[in-house]
């Protein structure tokens, strides 16, 4: 922590079951969701992309949409301005799409990986249990797609890419460092010597910096307000995110978003990784 802060305080919000909100009116997806899921998700259907913005609005980073991405239209028409307008708002948003490709427009398909989809479902292949279970479970925050293929992580040993890729499960489902422990099935100290060995920040640093680039990830998001960012990534408010972001970058959230937040704390995230795995000097040198 710089300069002696204790870190902000982060109110516990750990989502065993994450939402998924669904806008589909398949009858044959509703009679494999459910078995599909099970206790992992919490289902929750909104009346239209209407609510389903404001439910974004609110919820957790963690939230999967599993979308029809013409809903409301004509399935041979492509997608949804609605769903192009959702994606505007809030591309960090994790969305699943659920459709018939054959019935689809190949414009269609294309915009949709142009637009950041997560995951598609085929309607024709995809209706069994364990399929459409895998297409929701690895559907992860498009933010956290990014950063862990990002080049600047090449150099990470095998335990350093384990350890991070489950923080990122951690963090995107509000969990804070001793759960990060349990995640791997390790206790805090192990972890701790694990990620000294993995050139990596303690556990307890590592978490508040994933927690800052989500946020920051949802910062650049036009349809998020500050105070909506604070209470999705679990802070008690305004002032206790801007001391996380304070933690470990000299911004402000309206700095961070005039300069790109995601781009700019990822930055300053390689930078930190790279400090770890820089040699010590030697000594009397």
């Amino acid at each position: 922590m710089a300069g002696g802060t204790p870190l902000p305080y982060i109110r516990p919000m750990r989502e065993h079951s994450r939402p998924l909100l669904v806008l589909h009116d398949c009858p044959s997806l509703d009679d494999h969701l459910e078995a599909a899921v099970g206790d992992r998700f919490r289902l929750i259907r909104p009346g239209g992309w209407r609510e389903l913005n404001a439910r974004v609005l609110e919820m957790a980073p963690s939230a999967v949409l599993l979308v029809d991405p013409s809903h409301g239209h004509a399935p041979d028409s492509g997608i949804a301005p609605e769903l192009e307008e959702l994606r505007g708002r809030f591309p960090s948003s994790c969305v699943v799409a659920a459709f018939s490709t054959s019935r689809f427009p190949p414009a269609g398909l294309r915009r949709l990986g142009q637009l950041g989809i997560a995951e598609v479902v085929d309607l024709d292949d995809d209706l069994v249990p364990t399929v459409l279970r895998q297409r929701i479970l690895s559907a992860r925050a498009l933010p956290f797609h990014r950063l862990l293929r990002a080049p600047e992580l090449n150099g990470l040993s095998g335990r350093g890419r384990a350890i991070l890729d489950r923080a990122v499960d951690t963090v995107v489902t509000g969990g804070l460092p001793r759960d990060l422990a349990d995640d791997l099935g390790l206790s805090p100290s192990t972890l701790l010597r694990w990620s000294e060995s993995a050139q990596l920040p303690t556990p307890r640093r590592l978490v508040l910096w994933l927690r800052v680039i989500l946020a920051c990830a949802l910062l650049d998001d036009p349809g998020h307000s500050v105070h909506s960012v604070g209470r999705a990534c679990g802070y008690s408010g305004d002032h206790a995110l801007r001391r996380a972001i304070r933690s470990v970058l000299p911004l402000s959230p309206s700095e961070l978003r005039d300069r790109g937040a995601f781009r700019a704390s990822t930055d300053a995230f390689f930078q930190v990784l790279a400090e770890h795995r820089r040699p010590a000097p030697a000594v009397g040198s």
